[in-house]
């Protein structure tokens, strides 16, 4: 759990009584590359916190799957939209590699947001936390060049190179993989 509790931490330290809380509510689980955790359109009681491994979510337009997140060793993973509304994802989360993760019910976390004052100051961070990242994502696809954007994700993930297909993150920026693949010649050139 090295890593989720490095993210944690990070984040809002917690005391280790509350960590024990958070952890009574955790099942340890391996899963494989490709695995699916949430399917759009469905509804999700489960959280996941991904202590080895990565992950995307993507979406569904036109018969083309759009990448719109990708993450990584600590991460919490779960669809918002049934996280916070309880109503059906409108995206698939699927892992990219073999992995590690920690699957809680989501009504636990709920209540130990209204029982422990550290968990709910923890779960206040890492929502302003996401939404900063949101905030930065649409000025960077407002605002960036196809190279700025692939620049920036490679300061965020240095290695997402060698962990996601070049089309995921081709997709991921908004561009297609031929782009991609001038930007990344251009690079090493320079």
């Amino acid at each position: 759990m090295e890593n989720i509790l490095k993210k944690i931490n990070h984040l809002f330290p917690l005391s280790h009584r509350t960590v024990e809380l958070l952890r009574a509510g955790m099942k340890k689980i391996s899963l494989s590359k490709d695995s699916v955790l949430f399917k759009e359109g469905e509804i999700s009681s489960k959280i996941y916190f991904l202590e080895k491994g990565a992950v995307r979510a993507f979406h569904y337009k036109e018969d083309k799957e759009i990448t719109f997140w990708f993450g990584f060793e600590g991460e919490m993973v779960m669809t918002l939209h049934s996280y916070i509304e309880n109503k059906p994802g409108y995206e698939t989360i699927e892992l990219l590699e073999d992995s590690q993760l920690y699957e809680m019910d989501h009504n636990y976390l709920q209540d130990l947001y209204k029982e422990n004052i550290e968990l709910a100051n923890w779960g206040r961070k890492m929502a302003e936390e996401e939404f900063l990242k949101a905030e930065k994502r649409f000025l960077s696809q407002q605002f960036q060049s196809a190279r700025e954007k692939y620049e920036s994700l490679l300061e965020q993930h240095p290695r997402i190179t060698e962990r996601v297909q070049l089309g995921y993150i081709a997709s991921y920026l908004g561009i297609n993989q031929v782009t991609l693949s001038r930007i990344r010649s251009d690079l090493r050139h320079s």
